[in-house]
């Protein structure tokens, strides 16, 4: 079946239309969110790949800037991922919000750009939403205790793989725990170290569409941060995303560990000595290399091994 061309080859075209339409019009949106706000700067921290305050892939336990008794400036972000040939490519649109300095919630819309492998990449459509939230419900501090959240991704509209081989649109979630520590004890190196588990029906963040049901996965991350060129601050880290090893309606193929590395620019912004959960960078600019799929079954690669990826968040 992989091998041949699929019966939806022929709306490619159609595909393609809708997605760029959709990139323009996510763009315009993000375009009039950055000049609707005003001119009040609250700074905020960098939104990760489904707008969470986190790294590339993978949420922290920290949550975007608010006050004590409500609702803080939105933070905006654009991400995009060149996922290869078959993949093709994948750009999202976030903006999320913090409330009571513990909790965030935001809105996601992936946008897809068709592959040109004939007769696999008809099996990614046009996007899907996230909404995602979390709750910090125990704060880090400065000795040894770590930030503590929970948190769930919720996703729809997901027609990737499994939904276009049923011809419908699918949903899938996440539910996670999240522990992260900024360790500042070395004198002007500190350490970000960050650990989670998630349950999730979810195959490659619903880039591969579904798995078969709920597993459990681990993931986490490490990085370290350094002064740069003039305000600037460089950190370097690496994160991995464990995945469910099946995707729904394709038994023999199995999606191995997501793993990326990263490089996070924060142009103005001060080296985290006190911890980067107290730190909130304006803007932040993020390049990163990921490593998705491979050969998931016999004669069918992905060609998603070392793929770019960018990302730029802003808090007003």
């Amino acid at each position: 079946m992989w091998n041949q061309a699929h019966p939806y080859e022929t709306m490619s075209g159609a595909v393609r239309c809708l997605s760029h339409y959709g990139i323009v019009q996510s763009v315009m949106l993000l375009a009039v969110i950055v000049l609707g706000v005003g001119t009040t700067i609250v700074s905020a921290q960098s939104l990760n790949w489904e707008g969470q305050d986190g790294i590339y892939v993978t949420p922290l336990a920290y949550a975007v800037p608010s006050t004590d008794k409500g609702l803080g400036r939105p933070v905006v972000a654009y991400h995009y991922l060149d996922a290869g040939p078959v993949l093709g490519g994948f750009h999202q649109v976030s903006v999320t919000v913090g409330a009571f300095n513990r909790v965030e919630f935001g809105y996601t819309r992936n946008l897809h750009q068709d592959g040109s492998t004939a007769g696999l990449s008809t099996l990614w459509s046009s996007g899907f939403n996230a909404f995602h939230g979390k709750l910090n419900f125990l704060p880090e501090r400065r000795a040894w205790q770590p930030a503590l959240s929970v948190g769930f991704v919720a996703r729809s509209q997901v027609r990737n793989v499994g939904g276009v081989i049923q011809g419908q649109d699918t949903n899938n979630a996440d539910f996670y725990a999240v522990a992260t520590k900024t360790v500042t004890q070395i004198r002007k190196l500190p350490l970000v170290f960050n650990l989670g588990y998630k349950a999730t029906n979810a195959s490659l963040l619903g880039l591969v569409g579904n798995a078969p049901a709920y597993k459990g996965r681990l993931f986490g991350a490490a990085a370290f941060a350094l002064k740069g060129p003039g305000r600037s601050t460089i950190l370097l880290g690496s994160e991995f995303l464990q995945e469910p090893r099946s995707v729904e309606n394709l038994p023999a193929a199995v999606v191995p560990t997501t793993i990326t590395y990263a490089i996070r620019i924060v142009p103005a912004g001060a080296l985290p000595l006190h911890g980067w959960g107290v730190e909130n960078p304006k803007l932040t600019i993020d390049f990163g290399v990921a490593q998705a799929a491979g050969t998931v079954m016999p004669g069918v690669n992905l060609q998603a091994r070392h793929q770019f990826a960018l990302g730029i968040s802003y808090g007003f």
